[in-house]
């Protein structure tokens, strides 16, 4: 059994992949429940607290999901966009819900591609120097960055396109919106050139789809 936390609405085209994935792919004895995903404040003055208030409530919502559909003896799944080891919340609330349920439940992980790989490849490029490191990091860290560590960073979570806050005109932004999907968009070059072309790019990708996952790649100008 396959459970799909569904956000509904506008992103209902989120749901519809995963579905046409599990029909082409799955056993034919498979079976699919769509969990309806808690609301959310996107901006909360606390934003950590609200994090782990919505982390539990999903906890909440997949557990009277499987309590309800899936028998003892029985695995359910989950398709998880990217790598759930970066900024995703899938193992986090599997976590809670094997704790909830005192050994009752075990956890496997199928390793897939990360964002910051189909990044990578579909800009074909290297994302960073030779020997150099490379930071991951969300929008809402990227302020953050400390100096030294700046020369490379993956950018995740980031809906307001924070380096247009922290970049240098001469520094180069390898940006992409639903890698590695049909609806595909990259813009690569100097900040100074290409920031308002991402952020055209951005909205309007939003506008058409009704969501939008992107991620970029920002490198130090040498």
């Amino acid at each position: 059994m396959f459970f799909l936390l569904d956000k509904g609405g506008r992103t209902g085209e989120l749901t519809a992949v995963r579905e046409e994935m599990l029909t082409a792919h799955a056993p034919a004895e498979h079976r699919v429940v769509a969990v309806p995903d808690p609301p959310r404040d996107r901006d909360p003055d606390d934003y950590e607290a609200e994090v782990r208030r919505w982390h539990r409530a999903r906890v909440d919502a997949l557990h009277t999901a499987i309590t309800a559909n899936l028998a003892p003896g029985e695995t359910g799944g989950f398709l998880v966009w990217g790598d759930p080891a970066l900024y995703d919340s899938t193992l986090r609330i599997l976590a809670q819900l094997a704790d909830d349920a005192d050994g009752g439940v075990t956890i496997e992980v199928v390793p897939g591609v990360t964002s910051a790989s189909a990044l990578t490849a579909a800009h074909g490029i290297v994302a960073h120097g030779i020997g150099e490191p490379v930071l991951t990091t969300t929008g809402r860290r990227l302020a953050q960055t400390p100096d030294g560590a700046d020369l490379n960073q993956i950018v995740m979570l980031d809906s307001h396109l924070a380096f247009r806050e922290t970049a240098a005109p001469d520094d180069i932004v390898h940006w992409g919106a639903y890698v590695g999907t049909d609806h595909q968009i990259l813009v690569s070059g100097r900040v100074a050139d290409v920031t308002d072309e991402i952020v055209a790019s951005r909205a309007a990708a939003r506008e058409r789809h009704g969501w939008v996952m992107d991620i970029y790649l920002l490198q130090r100008a040498r």
